[in-house]
C-alpha cells in the first residue's frame, strides 16, 4: 500500500510540473511571437493550456501603442484559440494546426505631432524601407488554418486639436486562410483586411497595395510548400509517443521502494 501511495504522489507531482511548464512555455511563446511580429508590447488577461489536448485559449490580449500616443491600446483581441503540434514544437519547429483570432477593435491613431501608430508596426516599417536594406527574418512557422474575425476599426486624429476627430467603421470581417509559413504575414493580413473597407489608408498614407502584395506572395508560396506536411506531422506524433512511452518505462523500472 505504501508503494502504491508513493507512486501516486510521484505521478501527481510530475503532472503538476508538466502542466505548470506547459502554461509557462505557452505564455512566453505567445508574448514573444506577438512582440516579434509587431514590435510592440502586449498584455494577456488569461491563458489556458489544454491538459489532454494540444490547444491554447487566450483571453483579453491587448496590443499597446508606443509612447507619444494619447490612446494606450491599438488592438483589442478578446478571444484567441490555437491548436498546435506539440512534438514538432519540442523539436524546434513551430507547427500550428489552427489559429482563430477575434479582433474586437483596431484603433488607428494620428497623434498631435502627425505621427501614426501603424507606422510603429514592423510590417508597415518594412514597406517603407529601401529594397536593398536587410530585413529581419521571421521565425520558421507553419500555420495550417487561420480564421480571422474583425468587428470594428476606429480612426482618431489628434493633429488638429485637443479633441480628436473620430471615424468608426463596422467592417464585420470573417475570413479563412490556409498554409501560412511567415509569422509577419499574419500581421500583414490583419492590417490589410482591417483597413481595406475604410478610408484610413488614404488618411494615413499607409501602402495597402504593398502590404497586400506581400500577403498574396506569402500565401502563394505557403500553399506550394505545404506538400507533405501532414504526413510529416503524423510521423512526428508517432515518434514522440514512442519516445515518451519508452522514457516512462525506464523511469518506473528505476524506482526502488
Amino acid at each position: 500500500m505504501k508503494k502504491f501511495v508513493t507512486v501516486i504522489v510521484i505521478l501527481f507531482v510530475v503532472i503538476l510540473v508538466l502542466l505548470f511548464t506547459k502554461n509557462m512555455i505557452a505564455k512566453i511563446a505567445v508574448e514573444r511571437g506577438v512582440e516579434f511580429a509587431t514590435g510592440l508590447k502586449l498584455r494577456i488577461s488569461g491563458l489556458k493550456v489544454g491538459v489532454f489536448k494540444s490547444r491554447i485559449d487566450i483571453d483579453g490580449l491587448k496590443l499597446y501603442n508606443p509612447k507619444g500616443f494619447e490612446d494606450k491600446i491599438m488592438v483589442d483581441l478578446p478571444d484567441i484559440y490555437v491548436d498546435y503540434n506539440l512534438p514538432s514544437i519540442i523539436k524546434g519547429n513551430v507547427h500550428l494546426y489552427d489559429i482563430k483570432l477575434h479582433l474586437k477593435e483596431f484603433v488607428v491613431v494620428k497623434n498631435k505631432d502627425g505621427e501614426v501608430n501603424l507606422d510603429s508596426l514592423k510590417v508597415v516599417q518594412a514597406q517603407k524601407e529601401a529594397r536593398d536594406k536587410p530585413k529581419a527574418k521571421a521565425p520558421d512557422i507553419q500555420i495550417d488554418n487561420l480564421e480571422l474575425k474583425i468587428d470594428r476599426v476606429i480612426y482618431k486624429d489628434y493633429s488638429k486639436g485637443a479633441q480628436p476627430s473620430v471615424k468608426e467603421f463596422n467592417v464585420n470581417i470573417y475570413e479563412k486562410y490556409t498554409n501560412i509559413s511567415n509569422l509577419n504575414a499574419v500581421m500583414s493580413i490583419i492590417v490589410v483586411k482591417a483597413l481595406t473597407k475604410t478610408t484610413i489608408a488614404g488618411l494615413t498614407n499607409i501602402d495597402l497595395q504593398g502590404l497586400n502584395s506581400t500577403v498574396t506572395d506569402t500565401l502563394s508560396k505557403s500553399t506550394k510548400a505545404v506538400t507533405g506536411v501532414a504526413s510529416k506531422a503524423t510521423k512526428s506524433v508517432g515518434d514522440a509517443g514512442k519516445s515518451i512511452t519508452e522514457s516512462a518505462g525506464k523511469i518506473m523500472e528505476g524506482l526502488k521502494f
